[in-house]
């Protein structure tokens, strides 16, 4: 009979200790005084009222009522869990409901039931949930606007050294006009995106030793401070994006320390052209080198458009260096017209790409916030009884990474001159005006607050 098993024996010794065992020499069956352990397949019968203390390489289709649980291996268990206690489970995928039950530790494991009601779920299985139904847990993904939505210096295209196509991602270039960026709306279908970023070749550019043309995002310190990189305790992460171009071939980025002098290169390869195809790298922490945990850069993420020979070095190592992506990289710059997409980057720690950790407009807006704000028909105004100053203050809506660089724009005056920004902090910005003569006076402006990495 297909699947049957023949059974070899069956014994209850001098201890009291009943087996069944196969003629292979496996237990297919064991009980005594304390519970009962079980292998492969209970099928739909229902556990009730049981004490069992281990199951293991097993199917279980039927609920589990009532029931004490010490150990849960390799098994798949489709039925409900209700009013039931199990102590450990371990590589075992959960589909049923668990209802008014303990679940005390969860290892490789994952949870997918439809409802988790009255119940308790310790290390590590809320959060193996969370992720396996595509819900947030915590700031999961280290990336901020990875799905490229925040656009607040406009989205026109940018082709000039350290500029931004959208909050926290950065163009940097050796030369300007080689490459542009802006965002977009081609995105991958059925994937959730509205917005990507498109980097558009502007000429046949020949790329020198020591030039660089990349995308990157540069990473707080303060949120990559549990990876204790640089230390034995380092922590796997892994980088996963959508990418596109109308190139196909390898290539490459790099993930690298504050200062430079710590980097592992990467490569993907793109397939076919004009295609949107998902990328994942896993990435073992770092024993070595300096790691910022601080307000200052920790850690950058680059993506190459065409790196110098200089800044090359072999994929998939650390190393110590300023080294930019791999040797043998398609050279998008290379190119006239040649084009490349990116969304969906998230970086997390571990070593599995999660569903995308989408979180909503406001938090992603405020989370650029940090590092820049932009505000249009500003009005510092006062009145004096000759000359004199007036002030506008401005408390700002999310605490910056520092203290900002604030720039003046489209600044009109009606009897007043000279306004400058005479106060300025991490959560307010003052400015002054002169009133030039006796009455009200004002000046009308726009500005921008920046405390990028």
């Amino acid at each position: 009979m297909a699947g049957s098993i023949t059974v070899s024996s069956i014994t209850l010794d001098s201890d009291n200790n009943f087996s069944i065992k196969s003629n292979t020499g496996a237990t297919l069956f064991f009980a005594n005084t304390s519970g009962v352990d079980i292998a492969n397949s209970i099928g739909a019968t229902a556990i009730t009222s049981d004490k069992i203390l281990s199951i293991a390489n097993t199917k279980i289709s039927g609920n589990i009522i009532s029931s004490q649980i010490t150990s849960v291996a390799n098994t798949q268990i489709s039925g409900n869990i209700i009013s039931s206690q199990i102590t450990s489970v371990a590589n075992t995928q959960i589909s049923g409901n668990i209802v008014s039950s303990q679940i005390t530790s969860v290892g490789g494991s994952q949870i997918t039931a439809n409802t988790i009601a009255n119940s308790a779920i310790q290390t590590g299985a809320v959060e193996n949930y969370m992720n396996a139904t595509g819900l947030s847990f915590g700031m999961r993904n280290r990336i901020i606007n990875g799905a490229m939505v925040i656009a607040q210096r406009g989205t026109s295209a940018v082709n000039t050294n350290v500029s931004y196509p959208v909050d926290r991602f950065r163009l940097v270039v050796s030369n300007s006009s080689k490459v542009s960026l802006q965002q977009s709306s081609t995105v991958p279908t059925g994937a959730g995106f509205v917005n990507s970023i498109i980097a558009t070749s502007l000429a046949a550019t020949t790329v020198g030793a020591g030039d660089t043309y990349e995308l990157d995002q540069q990473i707080e310190g303060y949120n990559i401070a549990d990876l204790m990189w640089g230390t034995a305790n380092a922590k796997t992460v892994t980088l996963s994006f959508w990418v596109r171009s109308s190139l196909t071939g390898t290539f490459g980025g790099t993930l690298e320390s504050q200062s430079n002098a710590r980097a592992y290169p990467f490569s993907y390869t793109i397939s076919s052209a004009n295609t949107w195809e998902q990328k994942t790298i896993t990435v073992a922490g770092d024993t070595s080198g300096t790691w910022v945990i601080d307000n200052s850069r920790g850690l950058i993420i680059r993506w190459s458009l065409g790196t110098g020979s200089t800044y090359l070095n072999t994929a998939n190592a650390w190393v110590a260096g300023d080294y930019q992506s791999v040797t043998g990289e398609t050279k998008l710059v290379a190119t006239n017209g040649a084009t490349w997409y990116l969304t969906g980057v998230q970086l997390e720690k571990g070593s599995t790409a999660t569903s995308f950790d989408y979180r909503d407009y406001g938090t992603e807006f405020a989370l650029c916030q940090r590092y820049f704000q932009s505000y249009l028909t500003q009005i510092c105004q006062g009145y004096n009884a000759g000359t004199g100053p007036a002030y506008l203050n401005n408390l700002l809506p999310v605490v910056m990474r520092t203290a900002p660089t604030t720039v003046e724009a489209n600044i009109t005056y009606s009897n007043a001159s000279g306004l400058v920004n005479n106060q300025i902090t991490n959560s307010s910005v003052r400015y002054r005006v002169t009133v030039t003569a006796t009455g009200g006076g004002q000046a009308i402006f726009d500005y921008t607050a920046s405390a990028e990495l």
